[in-house]
């Protein structure tokens, strides 16, 4: 059964039972929005068909022979161009709440109250049962930004593999009585740093030469796939790329290796290197900088004058 939402004269859908359900249950989909499927004569509130419980399990649908002039009883009666499965771009829920439409288009839209045709603003996805992109993806051009939680993902995911990479050398730390009161006085770094060094000699070399090809070899296959692909290994599991900002294709050797890696690098490395937690203010910065952003820019690709979007393999043609 497909069944079709609307509210403040804008539709959505379709969508299965069990979706509609878990809408009405997360409070998506309130009981005072419209409802019709396939047996149904016209649009009614949701509410009155669920006896205003959270749940709706409809009858079994049974042919009518209703006038087909004055009702709606399939969706292929919808105009081509308005059928919701031909929609073009999916925007948020929050169009369906009243909150402002994007330009209005000259598409013809059916009115879902009045069995008429209107101009519609825009089509609407409901659903959080489908996928999470067609509610929170943007487009610019030819590409389609590449979701901010993504971004975190990758990021995550490459700071797994580098731990992953200095475990054995965590792992014989972790056996000796390390006094952490050294490292405590910023103002005794010198002190800090010979302290270190003393640890590290008391390593056993075979550790300390697993862990530094386990670093080292990371960071070269990073830097491969970085300067083919413009994606980490943690970009390539999640799916999404750097671009360049303005011929969405892969950036120069500059942009992409010299600044968004090496530079970036540096700069993270004197942060947590002094004072661990300003490397992590610094990251959160530039990802809820580019949560606010349009074009979903932190000031990493501010500095680079890059994208990150979703990996197409277009984007890889010179």
């Amino acid at each position: 059964m497909q069944i079709y939402l609307a509210r403040n004269n804008v539709q959505a859908g379709p969508y299965s039972v069990d979706q509609l359900n878990i809408m009405l249950a997360s409070g998506e989909v309130v009981l005072d929005d419209l409802v019709w499927h396939d047996g149904m004569s016209n649009w009614q509130r949701l509410g009155d068909v669920t006896d205003n419980q959270l749940v709706y399990r409809p009858l079994p649908v049974t042919n009518s022979d209703t006038d087909n002039d004055s009702i709606i009883t399939n969706v292929t009666d919808f105009p081509e161009d308005n059928d919701p499965k031909n929609a073009a771009d999916k925007v948020s829920v929050d169009r369906l709440y009243g909150k402002p439409e994007r330009p209005k288009s000259a598409d013809a839209k059916f009115d879902m109250t009045t069995n008429r045709e209107h101009q519609a603003n825009s089509r609407v996805s409901l659903s959080k049962a489908k996928s999470a992109s067609a509610a929170i993806d943007q487009k610019i051009g030819n590409v389609v930004l590449a979701p901010v939680m993504l971004r975190v993902l990758a990021t995550l995911i490459n700071g797994i593999l580098y731990v992953m990479a200095i475990l054995p050398l965590i792992m014989a730390l972790g056996k000796m009585d390390i006094d952490y009161s050294k490292f405590q006085n910023i103002q005794n770094m010198d002190a800090a740093y010979k302290y270190s060094m003393v640890l590290m000699e008391s390593i056993p070399s075979t550790t300390l030469m697993v862990s530094q090809v386990l670093v080292f070899g990371l960071f070269g296959l990073q830097l491969l796939f970085i300067m083919l692909r413009g994606q980490s290994i943690g970009k390539l599991i999640t799916g999404i790329r750097v671009v360049d900002q303005t011929t969405h294709k892969l950036p120069s050797f500059t942009k992409l290796v010299g600044v968004r890696t090496l530079l970036l690098l540096i700069i993270y490395n004197l942060l947590f290197s002094y004072v661990s937690i300003f490397g992590f203010v610094v990251v959160a910065i530039n990802y809820i900088l580019a949560a606010r952003s349009p074009e979903n820019m932190g000031w990493h690709d501010k500095l680079a004058k890059t994208l990150v979007v979703r990996a197409d393999n277009s984007q890889l043609k010179k």
